[in-house]
């Protein structure tokens, strides 16, 4: 059977490719909408990779990282979705 820490690494490997995949979109994205988006898709996966790593190394600053990093990224993703739209004074 299985590890269970095994099992978070190789989710964290996982998304660590995934990430790489959206880095593409971010660089040869057709328009700033869908850079946005996929900055935004790496932000949520750099999250469950923290969370994965927290979990597989049992440390909790990981999660309490990943919190955090979570309310700048929605934060952030406001505040260029208000540039997109041209209301930015």
């Amino acid at each position: 059977m299985i590890e269970l820490t095994t099992a978070f690494y190789a989710a964290a490997l996982a998304i660590a490719l995934y990430i790489i995949i959206c880095a593409l979109r971010v660089f040869l994205g057709p328009s700033a909408a869908d850079r946005t988006v996929a900055l935004d898709t790496i932000n949520t996966l750099v999250i469950g990779g923290m969370i994965a790593l927290g979990a597989a190394m049992m440390e909790t600053l990981f999660i309490d990282i990943a919190i955090v990093y979570a309310i700048l990224s929605f934060i952030t993703t406001l505040f260029i979705a208000k540039y997109l739209e041209g209301g930015v004074s």
